[in-house]
């Protein structure tokens, strides 16, 4: 079938493209608020003109559906931000292994609402929680505040991540992009208020907003939903991982930011324990859920 090879390629691209995301945002030195209000806006066209050219039609939506659609897009508008912030706090790459404990998030969140949580998920978040720790003890023989700052805020940043992605499970009428689109144009008027606009004579780095704009939201997204459609989740969940690899990848060549031994160690257990639950590691009948990570 050319649905598999098709799907694995958007997949793979769309992975490839979110991996290399912290690196515009640093480079664009502008404040992370006006980084998202940037990306929000330039991507929300982007989406609208995808999703016409796609001939997809706007259902008109109920109240309550449009209230839960605005809500996951503050959630993710959130989330970007204190993701963003903590790139200039800890190094990309790092960053980027912590955000990935937001499966975990997600498991922790429907177990509250009421969701059976099987013995193998408990082993995996166990696991996953122990990578964390390992991470904290790396620094804990000389303490810095800023750093400390910075994982608290990656993890707030998967959290968020995580509300974003419980939200829209109530939203399986809406069409993916469709959503996407709603988001970003609730995080544009959301950060309208506070973004530093500029002055006459001033300058933006026009290049890498466009390209945040335009590829890392409107293009990733396109290629991420529809690479879903095609792909077994197995397959879905193993690609994943591209992201975080490619992070700090592009960490390293650019920052030339590398993990300590300690630190890679933690991150190899958080990433491991992410495979584990999303493939489905230990389970026996059911399906594993996949949470694409995604920016």
């Amino acid at each position: 079938m050319k649905t598999i090879p098709n799907g694995t390629w958007q997949m793979s691209l769309a992975m490839l493209i979110s991996g290399s995301i912290g690196a515009f945002v640093l480079l664009s030195g502008l404040p992370v608020i006006d980084v998202v209000f940037w990306r929000c806006l330039i991507g929300a066209g982007a989406l609208f003109l995808f999703i016409r050219v796609g001939r997809q039609p706007f259902a008109r939506l109920a109240f309550p559906v449009l209230l839960l659609a605005i809500a996951g897009g503050i959630a993710l508008v959130i989330n970007w931000l204190l993701l963003f912030a903590a790139y200039s706090r800890i190094s990309m790459g790092l960053a980027t292994v912590v955000y990935n404990t937001q499966p975990f998030m997600l498991v922790l969140m429907s177990m509250l609402l009421g969701e059976r949580v099987t013995l193998a998920k408990w082993g995996w978040l166990l696991l996953a929680f122990s990578g964390v720790v390992l991470l904290l003890l790396s620094e804990l023989h000389h303490p810095n505040a800023q750093w400390l700052i910075g994982i608290a805020m990656a993890l707030g940043a998967a959290f968020f991540y995580a509300v974003t992605a419980l939200i829209a499970r109530h939203l399986k009428q809406l069409p993916p992009q469709h959503i996407a689109l709603i988001q970003v144009l609730t995080g544009t008027v959301m950060l309208l208020p506070l973004v530093h606009l500029p002055t006459t004579g001033g300058t933006l780095p026009w290049g890498i907003l466009l390209t945040l704009g335009i590829v890392h939201t409107g293009v990733m997204y396109q290629l991420l939903y529809s690479a879903i459609q095609k792909l077994p989740t197995p397959l879905i969940g193993s690609l994943s991982f591209i992201y975080p690899l490619v992070a700090i990848v592009v960490d390293n060549a650019l920052f030339g930011h590398t993990l300590s031994a300690v630190q890679m160690a933690g991150g190899v257990l958080i990433l491991l324990a992410a495979a584990g639950n999303n493939l489905g590691w230990g389970e026996r009948k059911s399906a594993p859920a996949i949470m694409p990570t995604r920016q």
